[in-house]
Order: C-alpha cells, then structure tokens, then sequence
C-alpha cells in the first residue's frame, strides 16, 4: 500500500509547516477537508431566486462557513448532520449549474451552454472525460503520493504545452459520471493518496462537476486545485470553502507574452488576483516554469510580485524542466531548453527579491 510506503519527511519540513499547517493536519487527519465542512454549514435558499440573490446569500454564507471552520479546527464545534437540509456546497453547486448554461468559468466567458450540448473554446461537456487517474509520486514532495486525475481541455492553448494530447483533445478522454468520478476519488484515498488533485488539461471547466463529485465522497480528502490560474472571478469565488490547497501556475509576468504564446489575454490580471484569492481562501504552492528568453519579461515581474504581495515565505516551485514540445518550434527562443545561466539567473533573482522558500 502507498499508506506505508509514502515518506512523511515532507510534511515534517518547518518551510511547509509554516507555509501549509491546515494542508498538512488534513493528511494527517486532525482536520476536516474544506468540502466537508461546507457539506454541514446549512444554506436555506429558493432554487427559483435570481442568481444575484444567490451571489449575496454565498457571500454571505462564505463568512459563516469560515467561522466553522475556525471552530472545528479549534476543536470548540462539532458538526451537525443537517438532515436533508441544503448545505453550502449544495448552494454553490446550483450556482455552478446556472455557469453552465451561459458558461462563464473561465476569463473567456465564452457564454455557451454546456447543459444543452453547446462547446466553448476548452470544448468540454457535462461529464468528465478522464485521461488517466493514479498516485502520482512525482510532485512536490508533501503532495506525494499524490491522487492525480487528468482531464482533457483546457481553458488556454501554450505551444509549448507538454500536455498537449489532453489539453488540445488528440484523445477523447474515457467519460466519467459523478458516480464513477466520487468512488475513484474515494479508492485514491484508499491506496494512502494525500489529495486528490484535480488536474488536466486544465480543470477550471470541469468545476460544477468536481463540486457534484465531492458531495459524494465520504472520506475527508485534502482538495488540491491544480490550475493554469486563468479562471474567472466567479469560479474563484466557488472554489473558497472548498479547496483546500491550490497548486497555481504563474505563467508569464505580462499579457503579450502570455496572449503570444498562450493565447491568454488578460492574464496578468486573472492570474494575480486568483492568487491573491488563493491565499485569502486557502493554502497555496505557486509553480513558476522559467521558459527560454523570457527572465527579464516574466520570471523577475513575476517574482518581484510573489514577494510583494503574497510573501517571502510563499512555498514557490520554481521549474526548470522546459523543452521544446508541441509548436514550440513557432516561436524562435522556445526551439531550445534552459541554459545553466538561466536557470542560475532565475534562482538569483528569487533570492534578490528575498523569497526563501523553494521546493527543492
């Protein structure tokens, strides 16, 4: 079993304690996951009120929901059995449902309706389809063995993109019903799995789906939203109460690289404030891919903002495993890999701006 086989070094390192307490009391099972305090916070709403109405009352519920949470952490509430009644997590699930039908979760706002057979630009459906699911032993250390499940799609389209096969659907992807999907996530937990970490692709579309799925699963799972950051104000306001750590991207520190090379406009602004939203809502890793030609125009704004804004002490993985893939080939500096120069310039600038803790 991966239970006895998993090493709890990382859990024990002081940089990950201090970065991510709550993350790591959940594996260890002295904490509740978000989703399941959310399950027990009641939220008494009409299915039929205007979705403004409900926006408020989820604003308004956000705050009661992280006044429980602070009490079971305590250990001063035990939760109640709402017996039928809606929960939170049922609200936001209504909420991802009206997304739905004019979809809405990511920066694109593409306004289709999934639920009856439309397809945006991420083109996916009303069911997931999965690539593959497995206990993924290479992560950051503390996620390890983490519950990875690959959906296809994706809400952006990078040429250099090492996903490329289920981001840009080359497969079809196996489809999964919230059935299937909660007792997949129940057997990672089984198999000694620290998470479940929902991944693709990209699976911002797949929201209200993994709202559904959690309400299913029993077992008191750490939620890890491992994302290209690129998603909507609304999907971030979703994903408080419910994730438990995010796992984002910082893909590029202005938007004309990030429009050239990803097709992302806007991205600056998504991504600094989806975040800063992480960090308000939950426990967060930021993943930094230094890509060729590019410390000047993005690693250092990008760092310099880390530093400024979310901390020194903000567990950073800054990542020097580029190669060209994909179109890659389209743009003249991404035809090659990292220099050693650059991978030590970019580890200079990190120790200029003064953040210290990398995931080694």
């Amino acid at each position: 079993m991966w239970r006895l086989a998993r090493p709890d070094a990382a859990l024990n390192d002081p940089r990950v304690r201090r970065s991510l307490p709550r993350y790591v009391d959940i594996v260890r099972g002295r904490r509740l996951a978000k989703f399941v305090i959310a399950r027990s916070v009641a939220a008494d709403f009409d299915a039929e009120a205007p979705t403004e109405e409900l926006w408020r009352l989820h604003k308004k519920l956000l705050e009661r929901y992280r006044e429980v949470e602070r009490q079971v952490d305590e250990g001063s509430m035990v939760l109640d059995d709402l017996g039928g009644r809606a929960s939170f997590l049922d609200l936001k699930v209504e909420l991802g449902r009206r997304a739905m039908a004019s979809c809405h979760f990511c920066v694109r706002r593409c306004g289709v309706n999934r639920l009856a057979g439309e397809r945006g630009y991420c083109r996916c459906g009303t069911e997931f389809a999965v690539s593959s699911v497995f206990p993924h032993m290479g992560e950051e250390p503390e996620l390890v063995p983490s519950g990875t499940i690959f959906t296809c799609g994706c809400t952006i389209h990078c040429l250099h993109c090492q996903n490329w096969e289920i981001s840009q659907w080359r497969e079809p992807g196996t489809p999964y019903d919230l059935s299937k999907m909660a007792g997949v996530v129940e057997g990672l937990h089984r198999q000694g799995c620290r998470n479940v970490n929902m991944v693709g692709g990209e699976p911002t579309p797949n929201c209200w789906l993994w709202l559904r799925t959690m309400r299913e699963v029993e077992a008191s799972i750490a939620t890890v939203w491992n994302s290209n950051s690129y998603y909507s104000r609304e999907t971030a306001e979703l994903l408080a109460g419910f994730i438990d750590l995010y796992l984002l991207d910082f893909k590029y520190g202005n938007d004309g690289c990030a429009e050239a090379i990803s097709d992302a406009p806007g991205y600056w602004e998504a991504c600094t404030r989806n975040h800063l939203m992480a960090k308000k809502h939950g426990e967060l890793i930021v993943r930094v891919l230094v890509l060729p030609g590019h410390n000047e125009c993005c690693t250092r704004p990008i760092l310099r903002w880390i530093a400024d804004n979310l901390g020194l002490l903000t567990r950073l993985n800054l990542m020097f495993q580029y190669r060209p893939e994909y179109r890659a080939h389209e743009r003249r500096e991404l035809r090659r890999r990292l220099t050693r120069h650059e991978r030590e310039e970019a580890l200079g600038i990190a120790r200029e701006v003064g953040l210290r803790n990398l995931v080694p």
